[in-house]
């Protein structure tokens, strides 16, 4: 991890000790995705109950495990990507969280999320609790004024970067 991904992550995690929620799914960073499995303790560490995606075997809503610390992960589906490896809990249990945190390339002014575009996250937020906080992850500069959207992208209630911390969207000037 370059040193600019380090401090990076290390924000992420002091940003993330102050959100609210007792159920948070949340991810382990892949390839660029900002963050570390730091956040991940941290939120572990204040007693909070961890959820991590595990991709299908086909195109779907993420499934759920919980997260027990680094030693409960594992190679997944995806070359790269790291599972956990708890008894899978369904689509559904997104529904019992009260914070989502998500993975993004870029979050725009309204809280259109673009993503890597498998739309795994797309399918799986409709079991999301309709009161649930959306928080999109991504680095400063991958907040953008405008991005193009599609009918079924679910809107992101806020994002979450190293420098700023969390902010609302859509953005009210």
């Amino acid at each position: 991890m370059s040193e600019v991904r380090a401090r990076e992550a290390v924000a992420l995690a002091a940003a993330a000790a102050r959100l609210p929620g007792e159920v948070v799914c949340a991810y382990v960073p892949f390839g660029t995705e900002p963050g570390s499995t730091a956040l991940l303790d941290q939120l572990l560490d204040q007693g909070k109950r961890v959820l991590l995606p595990i991709v299908p075997g086909t195109p779907g809503p993420l499934e759920w495990a919980a997260f027990e610390g680094p030693s409960s992960l594992a190679p997944g589906r995806l070359r790269g990507l790291l599972e956990p490896t708890g008894r899978r809990l369904g689509p559904d249990t997104l529904g019992t969280a009260d914070l989502v945190l998500i993975p993004a390339l870029a979050v725009d002014d309204e809280g259109v999320r673009l993503g890597r575009g498998a739309g795994y996250y797309d399918r799986s937020l409709a079991f999301a609790a309709p009161d649930a906080a959306l928080i999109a992850v991504v680095r400063d500069a991958e907040l953008v004024r405008a991005l193009p959207a599609e009918p079924h992208d679910v809107r992101m209630t806020g994002v979450l970067t190293p420098e700023h911390g969390l902010a609302p969207r859509p953005v009210i000037d």
